[in-house]
């Protein structure tokens, strides 16, 4: 069922989970939102991180879970928790390997999300280690042979529940009768004028995120065509999730965003991180597939990630049931907190 319940073994589990900031604040995103679902199971999270600078707009003290505290890296000394996950291979702090020689914890390495077929085959393989310790790579996923992807309980009634005119009038960004909405959440992209012409051609209220979407997108109502721009703060991760669920197209970027579009059902962009080798267009391709996309709408993705021409914006008429049906099959699946907690569970008993 859609947001059900995590089940809750006893006792509860005590995990060090460390992440390194890159350039992008992506990867605490993720790590947040693991560490939250795993506190909100009754479970103990020390969360070390080179940069945590992002959790102070993404999840302001004030709402952190009691069962997280967060840490400076290299984190702290002594006994390495009975689990310690290691985010998307950001290389553990010598001291803490130290520590972890004397108790030989879980050790997970938690990889990037990608729907490209390795991730089945490597998923919970492990990587024994000339000092003794062993590692374990957990990859999420969108096939049952995965890790699954993040994805706490009860969304899906909050998602049901969701006004979004009222919360968009609380933002002081009213939606106008007849107008539709879209999000963008982007890097840098070429795309963009393409995709602004594009929305003028309806009334669209366009939402910009901080950062090169602000940057690169005029601001203000005096625009071409029937396009009006507004410029929002930097969001609670809760209030990006309202800020999706507002949207009738979201054009979202990196790892965690695309999860989070996923689960708000309403037609999406997806822009994978560019990386200088083309890696990211395999994981475009793998996406477009494993989602069962149309072709207009992949056409668009591909266009949206420099891989072919902008051929126009497809129906949104057409491109929101695609998403939706790939949520409900996503739905049905595990979550990857309840797959990690299961995957710990059994290597503890040994």
């Amino acid at each position: 069922m859609p947001g059900a319940p995590m089940e809750r073994p006893s006792p509860s589990l005590r995990w060090d989970l460390y992440c390194r900031v890159v350039d992008n604040f992506g990867d605490v995103g993720v790590c947040w939102r693991l560490a939250t679902q795993l506190a909100a199971l009754g479970d103990t999270v020390r969360l070390v991180t080179d940069d945590p600078s992002a959790l102070a707009w993404m999840a302001p003290p004030g709402a952190r879970p009691a069962g997280v505290s967060v840490w400076p890296w290299p984190g702290p000394a002594g006994v390495a928790a009975p689990i310690v996950v290691e985010a998307f291979g950001c290389e553990l702090p010598a001291a803490t390997l130290e520590a972890m020689r004397r108790t030989d914890p879980v050790w997970i390495n938690l990889e990037y999300l990608s729907a490209e077929t390795y991730v089945e085959r490597s998923h919970g393989l492990p990587s024994p280690r000339s000092d003794g310790l062993r590692k374990w790579f957990f990859y999420p996923g969108f096939t049952p042979g995965t890790g699954g992807l993040l994805r706490e309980p009860g969304l899906a009634a909050r998602r049901a529940a969701f006004d979004r005119d009222a919360w968009l009038r609380v933002q002081g960004v009213p939606r106008r009768e007849g107008e539709r909405v879209a999000t963008l959440f982007c890097y840098d992209n070429p795309a963009l004028d393409a995709l602004r012409s594009a929305l003028a051609d309806a009334p669209t209220l366009l939402l910009l995120t901080p950062g090169p979407a602000q940057r690169l997108v005029p601001q203000g109502t005096s625009l071409p065509g029937h396009l009006r721009t507004a410029a929002l703060p930097w969001l609670s991760q809760e209030d990006f999730d309202h800020l999706l669920w507002s949207s009738d197209l979201n054009a979202v970027r990196g790892e965690d965003s695309f999860v989070r579009g996923l689960w708000a059902g309403a037609a999406m962009l997806w822009q994978a991180y560019p990386q200088h080798d083309a890696a990211h267009k395999a994981k475009v391709e793998a996406a477009i597939g494993q989602l069962a996309l149309p072709s207009d709408v992949g056409a668009a993705w591909r266009a949206w990630n420099g891989m072919a021409p902008w051929r126009g914006l497809p129906a949104l008429a057409g491109w929101q049931p695609a998403i939706e049906a790939a949520r409900d099959r996503l739905w049905r699946q595990d979550d990857l907190v309840t797959q990690l907690r299961h995957f710990a569970i059994q290597r503890l008993r040994g």
